[in-house]
């Protein structure tokens, strides 16, 4: 049995679809759980939920288009709890379809800075105290979409890719502190914003999807101390969905 017992976790875009299941996953393997979104509302309840299991859980609002939200998470972590194990770059923007002609500068801005610089600058300000510690896991979830270019996808997809790269990057830079930096690229998942993104395309044949806690249990075994040996890799998780669908 997979356990994070006496582990502090954080995990972003936690108030619902995968970031969520992941909250719940990790608490019910006994983390400590820090819940944040954007949405006080709902990572208030995903907080009461985890602590009703037993587990020791906080929420915090942050929108992490703000550098200062970014840094009021690691410090209301190390305030909560002490310590930092465990980070899950969850938190995502999907835009709708706009080919990169029609594209308005701030909206690129927006999308790049919350699915690639957010994850950037939340890992580094949790490195010093993973260092500290000689050990830590980090996992960003990235998309299958990452992989490949689409149309009115840019920004999207040029972020998700460049999150993958990242992963990899920092694996190489940390790997002698004890630290594994790993990426989980989901397909069609079954969430809220998956749904919306499609409805979006103006299509009515919804492949089949993933379910969130599928990705919950693949992100558990990378913060475990059974994924030692996993490190600077990026995991394809597309279930029976085309793998270039993203």
């Amino acid at each position: 049995m997979v356990t994070l017992r006496n582990k502090t976790a954080i995990v972003t875009g936690a108030g619902r679809g995968i970031g969520k299941a992941i909250a719940h996953a990790f608490g019910r393997a006994g983390a400590k759980v820090v819940v944040t979104a954007r949405t006080t509302e709902a990572v208030a309840a995903v907080a009461d939920q985890i602590t009703q299991t037993g587990s020791d859980s906080v929420a915090v609002t942050a929108d992490l288009a703000a550098e200062s939200d970014i840094r009021h998470i690691t410090d209301s972590a190390l305030k909560a709890f002490g310590s930092i194990d465990i980070l899950v770059n969850n938190a995502a923007f999907i835009h709708p379809p706009i080919d990169l002609v029609g594209f308005e500068t701030d909206v690129w801005r927006y999308v790049i800075d919350v699915n690639l610089t957010a994850p950037a600058l939340l890992i580094k300000s949790v490195l010093p105290n993973m260092i500290k510690n000689g050990t830590g896991k980090i996992i960003n979830i990235s998309s299958i979409g990452g992989r490949k270019g689409a149309k009115g996808r840019s920004a999207y997809r040029a972020a998700k890719a460049g999150l993958i790269s990242l992963t990899e990057s920092v694996a190489a830079e940390v790997k002698t502190h004890g630290i594994d930096v790993n990426c989980i690229c989901p397909g069609g998942v079954d969430t809220e914003g998956y749904r919306e993104a499609f409805k979006n395309r103006g299509r009515e044949d919804m492949p089949s999807l993933m379910l969130p806690e599928e990705i919950a249990e693949l992100a558990l075994f990378l913060a475990s101390d059974q994924s030692t040996a996993v490190t600077g890799t990026a995991i394809d998780a597309f279930g029976p969905t085309n793998p270039l669908f993203g």
